[in-house]
């Protein structure tokens, strides 16, 4: 805790001798973001859930709505499954986003449109052995059917 003023000394010399002596002590040597240049939001306009904003970034934390979160999630599961190392795990990873897919078309969410449809475990799988064996990507191989199930290419607009 700092010491009061005393009476009769000036404020300004008061206040520099605080800083000099916490200088002196090393109070200042190790601040967080020392030796780097100040953020560029501070030109910005004040925005009052700065802070919430902050600590979503350094979380990774990020809020969209059902709609556009599930369909991320869909593209994350289909790129997982490519990557997958088994099929058992590629069939695993496409079931259960399905099921999330399907609960959403059957609900109608909050917000825009999912604007995806169920995956085809089959040809994901098809896709998928293709990769492993060097034959093709999605760039070059159409995994849609006729029933118009996407690939991971496809993005179709509702």
């Amino acid at each position: 805790m700092t010491e009061r003023k005393p009476p009769g000394v000036p404020f300004e010399s008061w206040v520099d001798k605080q800083i000099h002596d916490a200088q002196e002590r090393g109070d200042f040597d190790r601040l967080p973001g020392a030796g780097k240049p100040l953020p560029n939001d501070l030109e910005s306009p004040y925005d009052e859930l700065w802070w919430v904003k902050r600590k979503m970034a350094r979380e990774g934390l990020s809020v969209l709505p059902p709609g556009l979160a599930l369909r991320k999630e869909a593209e994350d599961a289909l790129t997982a499954a490519y990557a997958a190392p088994t099929e058992r795990i590629v069939r695993k990873i496409i079931t259960d986003v399905n099921v999330k897919i399907r609960d959403m078309l059957l609900k109608p969410p909050p917000g825009p449109p999912l604007g995806r449809k169920p995956y085809n475990v089959e040809e994901v799988v098809r896709e998928w052995r293709a990769r492993r064996e060097g034959r093709g990507t999605a760039a070059d191989s159409d995994v849609s059917n006729a029933s118009g199930v996407p690939n991971a290419s496809d993005v179709s607009e509702a």
